[in-house]
């Protein structure tokens, strides 16, 4: 029963490439998400603490 293997046809296995289809005019950076994060938590921290 080891022996039974499905195999995908040679049409990529339904992989689709996005990001060749579309581009965003605006780009972000990941380091400027995890900063606005941190800058949301603080600053709810501060609005509890006052």
């Amino acid at each position: 029963m080891a022996d039974e293997r499905i195999s995908m046809p040679s049409s990529q296995g339904g992989l689709v490439r996005y990001y060749n289809e579309y581009k965003s005019k605006i780009q972000i950076k990941p380091i400027h998400v995890v900063a606005f994060a941190i800058a949301v938590i603080a600053l709810e921290l501060l609005i509890r603490i006052f």
